[in-house]
């Protein structure tokens, strides 16, 4: 296959990262780090995958992406990220930042790639090694109304990568306050200045908000 073919292909099985990452879960492993080491896994899979040989893409793969996940835990259990990933995974964030703004939307994996000129593999791992840019925990309902910058989120690859289509269901003042929360990293009360509301309506509508998005992510 050509290039495009194999960039193609490698994000329409991304699906098989993410259901052996889930096999892990429980491990005490960050999800990121199985989801970065299985992206590893899932394009050797591709380069040495020969369908003439009768059997399915996924029957091949499944075993080499789990092959990767296995080596994580007997190193040590962190992967580790290079300078150069650490810088595409700054320019990932900044052209994320740039579309949503622009598009009302985070990009699709594919768009991120063809923007930072990269394969989908490659964009894939910028944003594992990097921030998820929204959270969707409960941590701050729990910690109750504290005026903090957003914090790196930890959500798992899979919430990000739906997060453009809840994104885009939102109400457009709804839609530009996560935006100023979780993607500018503004306090409530930089919030709250924006939109001419106070702290605690911020607080009480980003709940709103939130709780909303996470149904929609079920």
């Amino acid at each position: 296959m050509d290039k495009a073919e194999r960039e193609r292909f490698i994000e329409e099985n991304l699906g098989l990262v993410h259901a052996c990452a889930k096999r892990f879960r429980s491990r005490g492993m960050e999800y990121d780090d199985l989801f970065q080491a299985g992206c590893m896994g899932l394009v050797k899979a591709a380069d040495h995958f020969e369908p003439e040989r009768g059997y399915q893409f996924s029957t091949y793969a499944v075993p080499v992406i789990l092959g990767e996940m296995r080596r994580l835990f007997r190193e040590g259990g962190t992967v580790k990220v290079g300078r150069a990933l650490k810088e595409l995974s700054l320019r990932a964030a900044r052209e994320t930042e740039r579309f949503l703004e622009r598009e009302g939307r985070t990009p699709a994996i594919g768009e991120l790639a063809a923007l930072l000129g990269i394969e989908v593999s490659e964009a894939a791992q910028a944003i594992s090694a990097g921030q998820v840019p929204l959270s969707l925990t409960r941590e701050e309902e729990e910690g109750g109304q504290a005026d903090i910058p957003v914090d790196a989120p930890e959500e798992k690859i899979s919430e990000r990568l739906a997060l453009q289509q809840v994104l885009s269901t939102l109400e457009p003042h709804d839609r530009n306050l996560i935006i100023a929360r979780y993607f500018k990293h503004r306090t409530q009360t930089e919030t709250a200045r924006q939109f001419g509301m106070t702290q605690v309506q911020v607080s009480r509508r980003e709940k709103k908000i939130l709780a909303q998005m996470r149904e929609a992510l079920k």
